[in-house]
């Protein structure tokens, strides 16, 4: 097994998130409060992501899998509108690319909902591959209707092809906030549990029991290219490489 030691992003001094690893599971736990979105949360998201790839790649493991989570009652409440609207094409540039590195990255990926998974908090659990979430607190909403604001296409493609048509509906033209049970009938989590002790550890179950499915290497990631085409396209069609 090995320890937990933490590693923080983007650093000490700036603390959003950190990685802490238990034997073949990394966990990114976001530790910002709210954890709202900026061009930093998006960064420091992105650089954990490429420390796990790099442990993975360097210790060559066979059996890998990445699980996210939140504090207390967020997972995430989507985009900080001041500091990301603030930066011209924050949205195309940065939050979309993000979310299409969760949704290609080449080992297993589990979202432990916590708390609330609003707007691009929601968006980000939908780029995982399998989503656990608390009962008894929290909900899933996209809330762009009622702002109002647009919903680019990147993110519409993510989520009309990871919901039922009736489910999408609901979700982007009525802003339906989806508690832990309803959210489990309409397919959008895998399982679900209570209180943030009891999510994360059937998270942890649910990481575990898929992360061997890893030692398929860069086979894992090129498949989900292979799921994901039009997705990707549409997240990042306006992306500056």
């Amino acid at each position: 097994m090995v320890s937990a030691q933490k590693v923080v992003f983007p650093t000490e001094g700036k603390h959003l998130l950190e990685i802490t690893r238990e034997g073949p599971l990394f966990i990114m736990t976001m530790v910002d409060k709210e954890n709202r979105f900026t061009p930093e949360m998006c960064k420091a998201i992105c650089d954990a992501l490429d420390h796990v790839a790099e442990v993975v790649d360097k210790e060559e493991l066979t059996e890998a899998a990445l699980m996210t989570r939140g504090q207390d009652k967020f997972y995430s409440n989507g985009l900080d509108m001041e500091k990301a609207f603030s930066i011209p094409g924050f949205t195309d540039h940065t939050f979309m690319p993000m979310l299409n590195k969760i949704l290609l990255f080449g080992i297993p990926t589990i979202a432990c909902l916590n708390g609330h998974a609003f707007a691009g908090g929601c968006l980000m659990a939908m780029a995982h591959d399998y989503r656990v979430m608390r009962s008894d607190r929290g909900f899933m909403c996209m809330n762009e209707i009622d702002l109002p604001s647009p919903l680019p296409a990147g993110m519409s493609a993510l989520l009309r092809y990871k919901m039922h048509p009736h489910v999408y509906r609901s979700c982007v033209l009525e802003a339906k906030r989806f508690s832990a049970q309803e959210a489990l009938s309409s397919h959008l989590v895998d399982a679900i549990a209570e209180g943030v002790e009891g999510t994360v550890e059937l998270a942890k179950q649910v990481a575990l029991k898929i992360a061997p499915k890893a030692k398929a290497g860069v086979f894992y990631g090129m498949i989900k290219e292979d799921m994901y085409p039009e997705i990707s396209q549409r997240l990042m069609m306006n992306a500056k490489l």
